[in-house]
Parts: structure tokens; C-alpha cells; sequence
């Protein structure tokens, strides 16, 4: 793995999650991607095809961050969604190829008449 995260930062005011890693690299998360690319079963299903598209998560804030262990961290959204752990590994994934997930998000959206706003 390509470094490994020494903070981890909510910006409320922005609703971005920063992390910081060893190898100076810093990532702004936007909460509403991390809420859609949830690592859980509840948006990945259990296996590829079975994808859920989140609508409605624009204005989606993150009400905690626990940690798990010393290779996950536990975001708790304010939409009381909690059941997603998102390894070091994944928060790295996520935020190096964020442009062409929200880009996929939305067409997803489009697809089903649905919108980030509901």
C-alpha cells in the first residue's frame, strides 16, 4: 500500500474528511462520495452487479469517525448510515480516482431519473 494515514480530519464547514499519510500525500474526501461508495453491504451488495445507487446524499454530513483496530476507520453519517469500514486502503482508493467515481455517481443518477438532492 502507498502510504499509511497519520490523521484523519472532518472539515464540518466543507463536509470533507482529510486524511493525511506517511508519504505526504493529503486527500479531501467530500462526505457525500464516501456515503455513496460505502464499503457495506447495504450499498455494495455482495458482488459488483448488485450495486445500489445512493440518491439524495449532497448534503450528507459525517456524525463520527471511530476507529477499527489499527486498518479501518468507521464513518458514522448524520443519515445514521454506520455500517461501512473503510480500510486505509480503500480511503486511498476513493480519493485517487474520486473525479471518475462522482463522475459515474452521477451518471448513474441521470440513468434513474434520481438527483444528489433526492
Amino acid at each position: 500500500m502507498d502510504g499509511w494515514p497519520t490523521e484523519l480530519r472532518y472539515v464540518r464547514a466543507a463536509r470533507t474528511l482529510e486524511v493525511d499519510f506517511d508519504d505526504g500525500v493529503t486527500l479531501r474526501l467530500p462526505a457525500e462520495l464516501l456515503r455513496v461508495e460505502s464499503p457495506s453491504a447495504e450499498v455494495r451488495g455482495h458482488g459488483a452487479a448488485q450495486k445500489q445507487i445512493v440518491p439524495g446524499k449532497r448534503g450528507v454530513g459525517i456524525a463520527r469517525i471511530e476507529p477499527v483496530g489499527n486498518y479501518a476507520a468507521r464513518i458514522v453519517f448524520d443519515d445514521g448510515h454506520d455500517s461501512g469500514l473503510y480500510t486505509w486502503r480503500y480511503l486511498r482508493e476513493i480519493g485517487e480516482t474520486q473525479a471518475k467515481l462522482m463522475s459515474e455517481y452521477e451518471k448513474g443518477l441521470a440513468a434513474r431519473g434520481l438527483s444528489r438532492d433526492r
